[in-house]
């Protein structure tokens, strides 16, 4: 008997009515498409090659978890409809209940609206606490195992559609000294394991790792773990870090140390002239200007610190050889002197020739400008307030120190600079900012990372850690514990070592000499903590050169070039300042000026030193930072 249509039918629908069962049966996907390596037993770790499109998440549960939702969900459809049908009776009451609600619509609408407010609220709190507590979870997905994912499939061998959840296994803190990342792998091994571990090092901006790989079992995976650390702490107190620290060249300090214990420093001479730190509030800023510095100082260098905070140094007052301008009047003059002296020791230079020593030049300077972004914008205002008609516009401080930078490996020159945020407008431009080959980076953001280290890639994870930061020279990065000076270490270290023989050139009348530099002075508008150093003498067999003179950038008014008493001083020149004051600075401030003359048993002083001394005294950073004139707000003038 020849079959109807209508029994094709029956036998079609029968047969996938019996597949459909099985599927659910066996937990996989209803359409009988196969998508993951999922088992009935095993969850799945990749998607299948064949496979396109998206992948959702129930695809890669085992079986035996999607059966068991499956029947459950069964279950509590069968009993809504037992439950329905006994209850119908109550169901009638129910809507009568409603219909009379509808009658009264707007009772029941004032009296639904609270809890409505109260469930809106609840629902806005709850997913704003939802987006807080994910975050960061959400920005390692989008920075890096999003980006891993992508160079990883194709040499694993593993479809693009694979949710990279599932095989790669990379906590929020990987980048910390104990944090350990594992990789599963498929089961056929038909990778090259340098390929692979190359990628992971490179993706995630890893140094000092191990590959440990396990391809054994149907769960093959790599753990990867970081063995070659930087130390946890680096104290100059240590005796072994101490000799090192005395074994260092004169032009590359001792920075810090990296992975096993390995010196990491930079040669001033060799390979960069400047140094840029990078680092937010609480990064370690003068901690590293302090490592710095002091080194430079015992090893015979000068030191100019421009600090506009007045209190970052402490430890290098009273130094010889430090030049301490926490004034924005005295910054602005002693960038313009070691402008003048720069060009002096290109022509001094110049005169020298070919292999002559560096040292005839003059003493290594160095130049630490703190806090650039706030410095920077105070000399531009204090140059609009000062500059007279035909000044040029850009303030002369700003071009002294950007020929500094250009000019300053042949010169000893260098400068460390200081910023929170090294943008090129803070700076000067692009330009300037290409002149720091070498720059240190702690407690980076992304943004500050692709700024000023674009060629290393990707950006190695910023870290909390006290004192651990990133020396970027040469196109790759050196994760750095900084060697750590006490400031009483540093005062110490400071002042034992070599001395400084000589001093940058005050904008004057010089005379040069071909052998040797010419006499020198410490500028008139900064305070000088060894302005008792005796000059180079010029050698008398010489043949001088002489350079036209350069007036002064700001003359001295006639009435501070008299020398006066302590009660006099505080009665008629320093306002705001007491006589007990006075006398308790000459007996403990080591920057207190020294005295000019003598009346009998009384001292007498420069008024012109008490005052430079007086902008430039350390105290708590209170009041404004404003450049205007101090009596607009009612303090003294000075």
């Amino acid at each position: 008997m020849a079959r109807t249509k209508f029994d094709k039918q029956v036998d079609e629908s029968a047969d996938t009515f019996a597949r459909g069962l099985a599927r659910m049966l066996a937990g996989r996907d209803l359409d009988g498409v196969r998508r993951t390596d999922a088992t009935f037993w095993r969850s799945g770790t990749r998607v299948l090659p064949t496979v396109e499109g998206k992948v959702r998440r129930r695809s890669y549960k085992p079986g035996w978890r999607r059966l068991s939702f499956r029947l459950t969900l069964c279950g509590g459809l069968a009993e809504s409809g037992y439950l329905t049908t006994r209850d119908l009776d109550a169901t009638r009451e129910t809507l009568r209940e409603l219909t009379g609600l509808w009658e009264n619509r707007e009772a029941a609408l004032a009296a639904l609206e609270p809890a409505g407010i109260g469930a809106a609220s609840v629902l806005t709190v709850g997913t704003a606490t939802y987006m807080v507590l994910t975050r960061e979870r959400r920005e390692l997905m989008r920075e890096w195992v999003g980006p891993l994912h992508e160079a990883l499939h194709q040499p694993l061998g593993l479809a693009e559609q694979t949710d990279p959840r599932r095989y790669l296994h990379i906590p929020k803190s990987f980048s910390d000294d104990d944090a350990q990342i594992r990789i599963d792998l498929p089961t056929r091994l038909g990778f090259s394991r340098d390929v692979v571990a190359d990628l992971i090092t490179q993706k995630l901006a890893l140094q000092g790792v191990t590959f440990s790989w396990h391809p054994e079992g149907r769960k093959p995976y790599v753990l990867v773990k970081k063995t070659r650390k930087p130390p946890a702490l680096s104290l100059f107190k240590d005796q072994k870090t101490r000799d090192l620290v005395a074994k260092a060249k004169e032009s590359a300090p001792i920075i810090g140390f990296g992975a096993g214990g390995r010196i990491v420093s930079v040669d001033l001479d060799a390979e960069s002239p400047h140094i840029l730190v990078n680092a937010s509030t609480g990064g370690g800023k003068s901690v590293i200007l302090r490592c710095i510095a002091c080194q430079m100082l015992h090893n015979g260098s000068r030191v100019f610190v421009l600090d506009t905070k007045r209190i970052s140094h402490p430890w290098a007052r009273g130094l010889p050889g430090v030049t301490y301008c926490a004034d924005i009047a005295d910054i602005h003059d002693q960038l313009i002197a070691l402008g003048i002296e720069g060009r002096r020791r290109t022509r001094v230079a110049d005169d020298l020739g070919i292999g002559a020593d560096p040292k005839d030049i003059g003493p290594r300077l160095l130049i630490l400008f703190e806090e650039v972004n706030a410095t920077m914008k105070q000399l531009a205002r204090y140059w609009e307030k000062t500059r007279e008609s035909g000044d040029p516009k850009v303030s002369p401080a700003v071009d002294a120190l950007n020929e500094i930078l250009y000019m300053g490996r042949q010169l000893r020159m260098h400068v460390l600079l200081v910023a929170q945020s090294a943008t090129a407008r803070a700076l000067g431009g692009p330009e300037v900012r290409e002149q720091f080959s070498t720059r240190i980076l702690a407690r980076y953001s992304v943004n500050a990372w692709r700024m000023l280290a674009p060629e290393v890639h990707p950006a190695p994870k910023s870290t909390k850690h006290a004192g651990r930061a990133q020396v970027v020279t040469g196109g790759s990065a050196t994760e750095t514990q900084v060697l750590f000076f006490t400031e009483a270490e540093a005062h110490e270290w400071a002042s034992t070592g070599k001395t400084t023989t000589a001093e940058p050139q005050h904008p004057g009348p010089p005379v040069l000499h071909k052998p040797a530099p010419p006499t020198v002075s410490p500028p008139p508008d900064a305070w000088s903590s060894d302005a008792a150093l005796p000059p180079v003498a010029p050698d008398p067999a010489a043949e001088p050169v002489t350079v036209p003179a350069t007036p002064p950038a700001d003359p001295v008014p006639d009435d501070d070039d008299q020398a006066v008493g302590l009660r006099q001083a505080a009665e008629h020149h320093l306002p705001g300042i007491t006589l007990a004051a006075l006398r308790f600075a000459r007996a403990n401030d080591p920057t207190f000026p020294t005295s000019a003359a003598k009346r009998g048993t009384e001292l007498l002083y420069s008024v012109h030193d008490l005052k430079r001394w007086a902008r430039n005294r350390p105290r708590a950073p209170t009041g404004t930072t404003d450049l205007d004139d101090p009596r607009d707000h009612g303090g003294p003038e000075i």
